[in-house]
């Protein structure tokens, strides 16, 4: 098994937001639709049930027109100061394949919010590094919303 360094993603990242609009751009179908998706994609909610063991899915639009799913789990819902929740991306016939555990923490801090995100347990460092990526383009966008 690999050691934490290798299977666990830490970002931190300053958004110019406050908290609570923050927070419901996580926990708000409407709202996640303009940022999850990596760019080029198309991100659509299949289900957002933002409460403890409750139920996600997104399914994003590859520029190509295939589709890719990722679901998961929520474990914390405390608006507007942390969110926790399984992901797994869904193969043929929604099998989901390996699951993580992402937890968000949203810190008020001056200049908006301090929003730190850790996602752990990658089987992979390639397959943590690849989300990284994705989730650093997710905070761009959520930034560059934020100051529109």
């Amino acid at each position: 098994m690999s050691d934490d360094a290798e299977t666990t993603l830490r970002l931190e990242r300053l958004i110019p937001m406050d908290p609570a609009p923050l927070f419901a751009l996580w926990t708000e179908p409407a709202q996640l639709v303009k940022w999850w998706a990596p760019d080029g994609y198309e991100a659509s909610v299949d289900r957002l049930d933002s409460k403890v063991a409750g139920h996600w899915r997104v399914t994003m639009r590859k520029p190509d027109g295939d589709e890719v799913a990722t679901s998961g789990v929520y474990r914390i819902v405390d608006p507007p100061h942390r969110l926790c929740f399984t992901w797994a991306w869904e193969g043929a016939g929604g099998i989901r394949g390996h699951e993580t555990e992402v937890t968000v923490t949203f810190e008020a801090a001056p200049g908006g919010t301090r929003l730190v995100l850790v996602q752990q347990r990658f089987d992979t460092k390639g397959a943590r590094d690849g989300h990284g990526s994705g989730w650093s383009a997710a905070f761009d966008r959520m930034a560059a919303m934020a100051r529109a």
